[in-house]
């Protein structure tokens, strides 16, 4: 049972979005490939801003089928510092031993690598990794964004399809809907991933992430983050703090 692959993709969904204030546009007024445009512009203009930021993430896992029930807890302090460096502290964990040691700590190793900018640019949501279609707009607690479906270049197992919405007046991601592009293992007949972001201060950053996945030999897994207390130190602004509203304990992610 290769567990390790049910959560892979969620290190996909963890890069810290800047925030941009703008004018929104209506759906007949701007395409597709102006919103990601911009969106690219604003993120490569922002990413060197943020300079660090600490914050805690709870993690938990349930993995029910053959051969039986595991579950785990882990809650993690994450410090970041520009441009590319990641450090974990594990505060507490609980459960099973096996998910512990062969998916948690795996994804914390995969996204220490993912924080090199060369693989964040890989996987980016840009018109060199996607193609995008504009669907609409929509509204995402309280603020309208832009819906675009996206359909990866390439069959990669660290791209994903689905649909993200990016915030109208930010031009930053603030939510996502996705499956991996490629099955992450022979053993794994479906994974649906559900990202959310929230704003603080300058910059979008991870709230909660979960992710279902269904193993073919009839085993299913549920695996959620849940993201807050952030501390943030930007480059031109003041540090900024916030915990993202209804996530106890949470914590961060870039």
């Amino acid at each position: 049972m290769r567990l390790f692959h049910i959560s892979l993709c969620v290190v996909l969904f963890c890069w810290p979005v800047p925030a941009q204030e703008n004018g929104t546009l209506r759906p007949e007024n701007i395409t597709a490939e102006e919103i990601v445009t911009r969106m690219a512009a604003n993120n490569s203009r922002r990413q060197h801003e943020l300079q660090a930021y600490t914050g805690q993430r709870e993690y938990h896992l349930l993995y029910t089928g053959f051969p039986g029930r595991h579950e785990a807890d882990l809650v993690v302090e994450v410090r970041y510092q520009s441009p590319d460096t990641k450090d974990f502290t594990i505060i507490s964990q609980s459960g099973s031993h096996f998910i512990i040691n062969r998916v948690f700590k795996k994804i914390l190793e995969t996204e220490r690598e993912a924080a090199d900018q060369r693989n964040q640019a890989s996987t980016a949501p840009t018109d060199q990794n996607y193609r995008f279609e504009l669907l609409g707009v929509e509204d995402v607690e309280g603020r309208p964004a832009y819906v675009l479906h996206l359909e990866p270049k390439i069959e990669n197992r660290l791209l994903y399809r689905g649909r993200i919405w990016v915030d109208a007046a930010d031009f930053a991601l603030c939510k996502i809907d996705g499956e991996p592009a490629k099955r992450p293992s022979i053993w794994i007949s479906n994974v649906e991933v559900h990202h959310r972001y929230k704003k603080i201060g300058e910059f979008w950053l991870p709230a909660e992430n979960e992710s279902n996945t269904d193993v073919r030999l009839g085993g299913h897994a549920t695996l959620s983050i849940h993201y807050g207390d952030y501390k943030v130190v930007s480059e031109v602004h003041a540090p900024a703090s916030g915990t993202s509203s209804g996530l106890a304990g949470a914590g961060t992610g870039n």
